[in-house]
């Protein structure tokens, strides 16, 4: 079996983490985002699943929760303050194109579909944006895709 980095983040600067847990990330890709968010300079305030919001799982019927990875507030290029939220994930599980014939894959893509649209519908009664994450877009080293 696969084995993911998982693990406790440490802070480096703990005055713009405004969660009410330690972050804990659960991929590379998450420990990563963290540290970014930790470290930049325009990221004033973030949280690590910290927001919960429920919707309607679509495979089994039930109403759960939903908790995004990232809550985060950034200074744009233009200075003016953003508020999102965050989830990372893989391309494989976001891109409907990318899904392949995985079983898996195309279950995570209904439910995700699913929890995103309540993400959506969430974030614009608060006026804040929601956006997915994926490898590409945390690794792309300054190159414009």
């Amino acid at each position: 079996m696969a084995r993911f980095a998982q693990g406790k983040y440490t802070l480096k600067n703990p005055d713009k983490y405004v969660g009410t847990r330690s972050p804990t990330y659960r991929s590379s890709w998450e420990f990563a985002f963290m540290r970014f968010c930790d470290e930049h300079p325009s990221v004033s305030q973030w949280a690590s699943e910290a927001i919960r919001i429920p919707y309607r799982n679509p495979l089994s019927g039930r109403h759960t929760i939903y908790v995004p990875d990232f809550f985060i507030v950034y200074a744009d290029a233009n200075g003016r303050q953003k508020v999102e939220l965050i989830e990372v994930k893989p391309a494989n599980q976001t891109v409907k194109e990318k899904l392949g014939r995985s079983k898996t894959n195309q279950a995570h893509w209904i439910v995700n579909q699913a929890k995103w649209e309540a993400a959506r519908a969430w974030c614009k009664q608060k006026g804040i944006f929601f956006r997915i994450v994926n490898e590409g877009d945390i690794f792309h080293q300054g190159r414009r895709r």
